[in-house]
């Protein structure tokens, strides 16, 4: 089973930059990508951005196109979402995710809190 850890959330203000962080561990084997999605209070949960790990271009949610940008560092498993430009409507909570691709995700973390006040 894959285990994954979250890290870098926070509290910011708007215009600001956050990256998140989130590193996989365990049986990795048979995944192909990790992704982020986020959940804002009272909304479903949302695709933000996913990479594969054996290259392609990434994909990206319209919402966030040309503010984010994920990047991947295959030696250690670790997945990062650098947030520029952050907006009050990007406040959620932010979940990692390893699977098969962006439809495909099979294991989840625990999310990390994104708050950006305005």
């Amino acid at each position: 089973q894959v285990q994954l850890v979250e890290s870098g959330g926070g509290l910011v203000q708007a215009g600001d930059s956050l990256r998140l962080s989130c590193a996989a561990s365990g049986r990795t084997s048979g995944t192909y990508a990790m992704g982020w999605y986020r959940q804002a209070p009272g909304k479903e949960r949302e695709f933000v951005a996913a990479i594969r790990w054996t290259g392609g271009s990434p994909e990206y949610a319209d919402s966030v196109k040309g503010r984010f940008a994920i990047s991947r560092e295959n030696a250690v498993y670790t997945v990062y979402l650098q947030m520029n430009h952050l907006k009050p409507e990007d406040t959620a909570v932010y979940y990692c995710a390893v699977g098969r691709g962006k439809n495909a995700m099979q294991v989840w973390g625990k999310g990390t809190q994104v708050t950006v006040s305005s």
